[in-house]
């Protein structure tokens, strides 16, 4: 018997050289573990590939910019500054709790830009959550007051005193409009408009020692200082003429640092925390 012709003849199967047929039946899907024969992994017709999340194609109307997002962002900070003064001013009472929802219709915005500015408040200690109810506005004491200023001597003095030793006069002259306009701000009489003015010159002082970290805790530390203490402990708040002195030793600072009279420095940063206190 040919074997070519008939086959094999210990397994009878037909040796015929035809060409491969195309399969027409899904592909086989080799057991887990194994690899699948060449032969079986079957394409398929092509099929074009999926667009990109993100990218448009011809067909496609092009995706808007997020413009709600960037709106609710700007709300949150304008409440977030409406809140910080509320706190400054004493118009959010030590102790009280505030919803969110409340603060909202007084602002007349939804609760949710509150509630973010109130969380954000929360993590500079000025509020505490207050689950199912809304925000209690933290009770500050006279020695929390105390441990701020002297934390903030710790840190600005040893700086104030390196900068009078390194820094030019020219820098600090560009320093008195800042310093001017904090006697400006005193004069109005109102303590959130004197807040701001004293963060940005005390911010622009230490800035001039290039460490961003520090500038940034001295702030923090500085704010912290701003809110008002529980009414029983002090009563009346700083008045218009205990801002214009406060003002005016900014001005009396820069006098120092541009003479470089060191001693005079250390002694007016020193008074200005004390005051604070």
């Amino acid at each position: 018997m040919k074997q070519g012709a008939q086959g094999s003849a210990a397994t009878g199967t037909p040796q015929h050289h035809e060409a491969p047929r195309a399969r027409t039946g899904p592909p086989r899907v080799p057991p887990q573990g194994t690899a699948a024969p060449a032969a079986d992994l079957d394409p398929g017709p092509a099929v074009p590939a999926p667009t990109a999340r993100g990218e448009h194609t011809h067909s496609e109307q092009p995706v808007p910019r997020p413009r709600p997002v960037v709106q609710r962002a700007s709300v949150r900070g304008q409440i977030l500054d409406a809140l910080r003064t509320a706190l400054v001013t004493g118009e959010l009472t030590p102790g009280a709790v505030y919803s969110a929802p409340a603060l909202g219709e007084r602002f007349g915005v939804s609760a949710t830009p509150v509630r973010e500015a109130m969380q954000q408040l929360a993590l500079e200690g000025a509020v505490e959550v207050v689950p199912n109810r809304g925000f209690r506005i933290v009770e500050r004491g006279a020695r929390e007051l105390a441990e701020l200023a002297e934390v903030r001597a710790l840190i600005e003095i040893p700086v104030m005193l390196r900068l009078a030793r390194s820094v030019p006069a020219e820098r600090w002259t560009e320093l008195r409009p800042l310093a001017e306009a904090t006697v400006r701000a005193a004069s109005t009489g109102c303590p959130a408009t004197y807040a701001e003015s004293d963060r940005t010159f005390h911010r622009a002082v230490l800035s001039l020692c290039g460490n961003e970290q520090l500038v940034r805790i001295a702030d923090d530390l500085h704010r912290r200082a701003q809110w008002p203490l529980v009414r029983p402990v002090r009563p009346a708040a700083r008045g218009r003429a205990d801002l214009i002195a406060d003002a005016a030793e900014h001005t009396a600072l820069l006098d120092a640092l541009i003479a470089r009279e060191e001693d005079v420095v250390r002694s007016l940063v020193g008074e200005h925390f004390a005051g604070a206190r």
